[in-house]
This record gives structure tokens, sequence and C-alpha cells, in this order.
């Protein structure tokens, strides 16, 4: 299965008009922003659990990344509610629940050996820093290899124009990110190529996952 695999298009999806697809697993159910691969598969998702479901539990081979949106997410290691990131590294296993239901942004198969050691950050308390233009804020999220961060807005926040090497991807988590080729609210997820270029900026305010520098594939 191939959705949204090539690299060097541009592609924009807001997973609320994507449909809820069944994963293997009773309750537990995805909306796929690019995949490829069978069940087993490179992917970016969201995921919904309903109270009570779980999976049984299963290896990653090459790692996964996982930000809780909403309820209250668990393994055998702990629980992580709503603001929660989770990396688990090349070679990692678990058994993944959740007791009362949640929603998960999770990228599947995509670390490498840079990423050796589990990460579980909560984003409800932990620390932001000034960006680089007055009204952002960011927090890393992964500090191993190619890293993701957490980004915020304030309202009528304006960056400079600049290209991406290895491109950048986006996932809206609140309010409403812009740039000059489009408006983004919640749920939004944009994922642009090799050396693109963009000045972005939010009128409302919004917090944004950021991944950058990982599709040169």
């Amino acid at each position: 299965m191939n959705i949204n695999a090539d690299y060097s298009q541009k592609v924009v999806v807001n997973h609320h008009e994507l449909p809820w697809i069944p994963s293997p697993e009773l309750g537990i159910e995805r909306r796929m922003l690019e995949r490829c691969g069978g069940e087993v598969a490179k992917a970016t998702s969201i995921v919904r659990y309903q109270a009570g479901s779980k999976f049984p539990m299963h290896f990653h081979e090459f790692g996964e990344e996982i930000f809780v949106l909403d309820g209250i997410f668990s393994d055998e290691s702990g629980d992580y509610p709503a603001g929660s990131y989770i990396m688990n590294p090349p070679g990692s296993s678990h058994a993944p629940f959740s007791d009362f239901g949640c929603t998960l942004f999770v990228k599947l198969r995509h670390l490498g050996p840079d990423q050796e050691s589990r990460e579980v950050i909560d984003t409800k308390t932990a620390d932001w820093y000034q960006g680089m233009v007055p009204g952002l804020h960011v927090m890393p999220l992964m500090r191993q290899g190619s890293g993701s961060t957490l980004v915020r807005w304030a309202p009528q926040t304006y960056f400079n124009p600049h290209r991406h090497y290895g491109g950048e991807e986006i996932f809206v988590i609140d309010g409403v990110f812009e740039d000059e080729h489009g408006r983004y609210p919640a749920g939004s997820w944009i994922r642009s190529p090799h050396m693109s270029l963009h000045q972005p900026f939010s009128k409302e305010g919004c917090t944004i996952f950021v991944k950058t520098g990982h599709l040169l594939e």
C-alpha cells in the first residue's frame, strides 16, 4: 500500500477529512497520512484507541514516535496523558493499551542508528525556549540524531522566508498555522520536499510538531 509515498511531492492533508480504517486489533483505528507497505509499513498516522483496547507485544525494527493528542495512552512502562511525547528506538518492543481511550499522532519505521535510547517528555511541564523571532518558542523533543521539535507561535508571529534542506514535516496540534501557500487549522499535516521554500506565520497563534531534514529519500 502506498499513500503519499513520494517524498518529492508536497502534501497537505487534514486528518479530520479522512476515514477511520480498522486495524487488526479490535477497537483501534487509523487515519493514514502517509504509508509505504502493508500491515508492517513505514507510516505516519492518526491512531485512535477505544477505551479498553490494546495491542499485543510487538517489535519496532525501525522505531516509532508518538505524540498523545487526547486521552491517556499506556504501555507496560507507564501512562502517558495528552501532551506526552514518546520515542521508542529501533529494536524496542512494547504492548500498548488504553484504559480510557486516546488519540495519537504516530510515525513508524523512520528512525535509524542515531536513536538508541527511549525518550519520554511531558510537554505540559517541559521547558520552552525562545525561538529565532519574537513570539516564537521551541521545545526540543527527540534529542538523538535528526530530532523533532514542538513549536509554539503567539498570535501575529511572522518568520523569515527560508528553505528546508531535507524537507520539512508539520502537524498542527492546535490553532492555525499559515504560510503564503495556504492556511492550516488544527489537524493539518503538511509535508514539504527537499529545498522547498516558504514564509510561515500565525495570525491566531498555534502549536505545531515539526521534523526537518528527514525527507531526502
